[in-house]
């Protein structure tokens, strides 16, 4: 977060009001971190897998920051992933642009990410509906 401070305010004269500040921000804070990211982590290949369609739902009295913390728990690859599709709305084809991987692999990623979620909120539902 420090560095992309630290590029907004190196380059905030390259700002030329086209389009939105916070937009500007946001994608200069989404390149720093990717760039961190593939630094320090090489992204693995993962085998497609068969695209998760059935819909898991959430107990109520599940608080959203737990939710929020389950997906902080996910492999570095694949919550990265989900992030930028599910939270940033970035399309796979972006996605696998910016992270240097397949097509494939964003979806792959992205499958698994929603099964780790999926199997996890089912042990939360259970715990809560026990309690």
């Amino acid at each position: 977060m420090q560095d992309s401070f630290l590029t907004i305010f190196k380059k905030i004269n390259q700002y030329n009001n086209k389009g939105s500040f916070e937009g500007w921000i946001k994608r200069i804070t989404i390149n720093t971190a990717l760039q961190k990211y593939r630094e320090k982590v090489p992204l693995q290949l993962v085998v497609d897998e068969e695209e998760i369609e059935d819909v898991v739902e959430i107990n109520p009295e599940v608080n959203v920051n737990i939710l929020l913390e389950l997906i902080q728990d996910l492999p570095d690859r694949y919550r990265l992933v989900f992030n930028l599709y599910v939270l940033d709305n970035f399309s796979h084809k972006e996605i696998s642009e910016m992270l240097k991987i397949s097509e494939g692999t964003s979806k792959s990623n992205l499958s698994r990410a929603k099964f780790i979620l999926k199997e996890k909120i089912k042990g939360l539902n259970t715990i809560v509906a026990e309690a």
